[in-house]
């Protein structure tokens, strides 16, 4: 097994997400995320968080545009491509997801 970090991406924060939505409308979404967790299982490792906004240390542009994580447990990149059809981060107009595999730190 290997861990995966899953980030979701989408054009407004958050924060503005969160805010900006009706009781029914958070509770909405809550379960469609409590359906993908009941799917996802035993591969979740972290089902993560909303992230605020971004600091940079050091020089470089920050990229705001990361909105949440998870960390995830699967065989390939494959098996969790094919568990996030259908994520619920989708319905978030422009959302976009990105799977990165994580790797063994060398000598450890």
């Amino acid at each position: 097994m290997a861990k995966f970090l899953v980030l979701y991406r989408a054009p407004v924060s958050a924060r503005d997400q969160i805010e900006n939505v009706t009781p029914e409308q958070a509770q909405a979404g809550m379960d469609l995320w409590a359906a993908w967790a009941g799917r996802a299982g035993d591969m979740i490792v972290d089902l993560g968080a909303p992230l605020g906004d971004a600091a940079m240390v050091g020089d470089g542009e920050v990229y705001s545009d990361v909105v949440g994580y998870s960390i995830l447990d699967a065989t390939t990149q494959g098996a969790v491509v094919e568990l996030l059809e259908g994520h619920p981060h989708f319905h978030t107009p422009g959302g976009q997801v990105e799977v990165h595999e994580m790797l063994p730190i060398p000598g450890s």
